[in-house]
């Protein structure tokens, strides 16, 4: 049996008149200017539904699809563009004599615009809808006619986005009724990319539906925000993006003043607020290289501001300063005094966005709300090859959850800094400790590679603020100290009782856990174990 002789495409025209359009949308917004420009350039139009009435009560002349295939719309609307007619008349190929041939053998007229989108999938899960509604929200045909239309893009525009429609009017008008290969290709890609994104929510939401927190196969989808300036250096490039989940934060916040935000702002400031949404009371969290190095919670913000500045005044320079409750006036005038990049809130009042005016530099971020430490979430890190995919850290600590294990037990107060400092450690890079007083931090010692460095580092950084503050004696004396993950040596610990620390909370579990406990009686100690580690590599 001989081979089948292979297809050789003739070359592709730049331009592709435009003379009859299918238009299909849930989203009419533009729809009848479209609809009025396409109609004035004598492009014939078909149409369905909502659409093809949008159009008609306009004054814009449409062909119902319906009487175009000679078909009705069955099953409710399921079935109304999954017709040869439909999409023999997108996938023809106009240079190829047997794609002509078969047209006119069947009567199919070519169709050279294609603008859908999509059923509401995304939003109907937004808003709680039913089980049934979801999937009644399922499109078939939209995707159809868009991957068709898009394979198809050497002849056939498509549109999937109201913003793009001026874009095709502008060629149609400068073109003579034709659109560029170019748009036609850039269109395409951005139709391929639409579909992907609403199969990956459809696939996300049934793997939810079945309780599957890691489905066999990831599907990710996000939305480009912004391109960036660069990365984290200069010489890396870098993009934005939001995954549609509407979580309080950067994604989500309205930008009232400053330069556009860096890759590193973003991150850090992503930081700063998922940690000041940890407390209730006032809180101020300032974070320098997505770790914290000042928080304090009082009983009003600027006293809580000034807390978090005094634990290291030195590394806020050039810092974030995330606040829980709206940005008031006398904190404005103190952080204004200071370089900062960036100071997101929920709210603000008019006399501290006042203040900032003055210094239009500072990018000042409002989300409205906060986010919920609460919630459930996940977590996507980039290895070489693949992906680390994990629940987000909502883990929290009650009193009821911990464990005495010195023969002094906690007083009241230092169980209150206790968890405190226990929050905070969650928020800083292991390996991470804490010293606390009063509901603030006094000495943080982040990511380094024992515990006994960032004891002794914590306890440098409070005596070091003690000095600049004119302290007679280190703020670390009479504090508490929390570490991330359990000590696997006495070290750390006696290293956290040389600086002044009275009290220590930590996870447990070493197999030295009876030599720590043993140095901590021996300090006169109280010690408690919570039975969670909050590790943040």
């Amino acid at each position: 049996m001989s081979a089948s002789p292979k297809y050789v495409p003739s070359p592709t025209p730049d331009l592709a008149k435009i003379e009859r359009a299918l238009i299909s949308v849930s989203d009419k917004a533009g729809l009848v200017e479209l609809g009025k420009a396409l109609a004035a350039h004598g492009v014939a139009i078909l149409s369905t539904g909502g659409s093809a009435k949008t159009l008609r009560d306009a004054g814009v002349e449409v062909i119902e699809v319906s009487d175009h295939t000679g078909f009705p719309e069955i099953m409710d609307g399921r079935v109304k563009t999954l017709q040869p007619a439909i999409h023999g008349g997108i996938l023809a190929r106009r240079t190829d004599k047997g794609h002509a041939k078969a047209m006119s053998d069947h009567k199919i007229a070519a169709i050279d615009l294609v603008v859908v989108n999509l059923y509401p999938f995304e939003a109907t899960v937004a808003r709680g809808a039913d089980f049934a509604t979801c999937v009644e929200n399922i499109d078939i045909g939209g995707p159809a006619l868009i991957r068709a239309s898009a394979k198809n893009h050497d002849f056939v525009t498509v549109v999937v986005d109201p913003a793009d429609y001026k874009a095709v009017l502008d060629e149609i008008g400068a073109h003579q009724g034709a659109t560029t290969l170019a748009l036609r290709r850039r269109l395409a890609a951005k139709a391929y990319a639409r579909t992907a994104s609403y199969d990956a929510a459809i696939a996300n939401w049934f793997a939810a539906q079945q309780g599957e927190t890691f489905p066999e196969r990831l599907t990710l989808s996000a939305a480009r925000v912004q391109t960036l300036r660069y990365g984290e250096n200069p010489h890396q490039k870098a993009a934005f993006y939001a995954d549609g989940s509407k979580r309080p934060g950067v994604a989500t916040a309205r930008i009232v003043q400053g330069k556009e935000l860096s890759y590193n702002n973003i991150g850090d400031t992503e930081a700063a607020y998922e940690c000041v949404a940890e407390f209730k009371e006032p809180a101020v969290v300032v974070i320098k290289h997505a770790n914290p190095c000042g928080v304090a919670v009082a009983k009003d913000q600027f006293t809580a501001y000034r807390k978090a500045y005094e634990c290291d005044p030195v590394s806020i320079f050039g810092g974030i300063v995330a606040v829980n409750t709206a940005l008031e006036a006398k904190t404005a005038e103190e952080l204004a005094k200071l370089f900062l990049e960036v100071v997101i809130a929920p709210d603000a009042t008019p006399e501290a966005l006042e203040i900032f005016a003055r210094r239009k530099n500072v990018r000042v971020l409002l989300a409205g709300t906060l986010p919920d430490p609460n919630t459930a979430g996940m977590t996507l890190r980039s290895v070489a090859g693949g992906y680390l995919f994990q629940t987000r850290d909502n883990g929290h600590i009650a009193r009821a959850d911990l464990k005495v294990v010195t023969k002094r037990a906690p007083t009241p107060k230092e169980i209150d800094d206790m968890l405190f400092a226990f929050t905070v450690c969650k928020h800083v890079k292991s390996n991470a400790i804490v010293y606390a007083k009063d509901g603030a931090t006094v000495g943080i010692g982040a990511g380094q590679m024992n515990r006994r460095d960032s004891s002794r580092i914590a306890a440098i950084r409070a005596a070091e603020s003690g000095e600049a503050a004119g302290l007679k004696q280190s703020p670390a004396i009479g504090s508490v100290v929390a570490s991330d993950a359990f000590f696997p040596f006495a070290d750390g610990l006696l290293a956290a009782a040389e600086a002044g620390a009275t009290a220590v909370i930590q996870p447990g579990g070493s197999m030295r856990d009876k030599e720590v406990i043993e140095a901590a009686d021996a300090q006169g100690l109280a010690m408690v174990f919570t039975g969670m580690r909050h590790f943040r590599h």
